[in-house]
C-alpha cells in the first residue's frame, strides 16, 4: 500500500487501530478471570475510540497532535515473547500487549521517517504517541501488578 496521501495514510491508521481493537477482544476472550477479560475489553474499546477519532480527522475535523514524549520504560525489549492462547495468565497478556503496542509505535514512528510532507509525518507521529502511551499504560500495569507480586 502506497501512503502518499492523508486520506490513505488515514485508512491505514484506521484499519490499524480496527485489528487493535480485534486483538484486545480476542485477548479478552482467552482470560479466564473476569477482570483480566474487562481490561482488555477496555483496551478494545479505546482502540475503537481512536478509530472513530480518526475517522472524524479523515471527515474533515482537526487532528489535536500532542508534543510532550511519553516515557518508555522498555519493559517489552526485555521480557520474552508470548504466543496468544486460551488460558494465558494476565502476566502473559500484558507482554502480548506490551510487544503489540512497542511494534505499533515502531510502525507509525518509521512511517514518519520515511514520511516527505510534513502534514504527514506529524500525522504518523501524533499515531505514533498514541501507541507510546498504551505500551507505558500495559508497563505500568505490568509493574503494579505482576513485578510488585514477585
Amino acid at each position: 500500500m502506497e501512503l502518499d496521501t492523508v486520506e490513505k495514510i488515514l485508512d491505514f491508521a484506521i484499519e490499524r487501530e480496527e485489528e487493535a481493537a480485534v486483538f484486545y477482544t480476542d485477548l479478552a476472550a482467552k482470560m479466564d478471570q473476569q477482570h483480566m477479560k474487562d481490561v482488555f475489553l477496555g483496551f478494545a474499546k479505546e482502540e475503537k475510540g481512536h478509530k472513530a477519532k480518526l475517522e472524524a480527522v479523515k471527515g474533515g475535523h482537526e487532528l489535536v497532535l500532542e508534543k510532550r514524549k511519553i516515557l518508555d520504560l522498555k519493559m517489552a525489549d526485555y521480557l520474552k515473547d508470548v504466543k496468544p492462547t486460551s488460558g494465558m495468565t494476565y502476566q502473559q497478556a500484558l507482554i502480548t500487549a506490551m510487544k503489540a503496542e512497542k511494534a505499533a509505535f515502531k510502525l507509525y514512528s518509521d512511517l514518519a521517517e520515511a514520511a516527505e510532507k510534513q502534514s504527514m509525518k506529524e500525522l504518523f507521529l501524533a499515531l505514533a504517541q498514541e501507541e507510546a502511551r498504551h505500551k507505558l499504560r500495559f508497563e505500568i500495569e505490568y509493574d503494579q501488578e505482576i513485578l510488585t507480586e514477585n
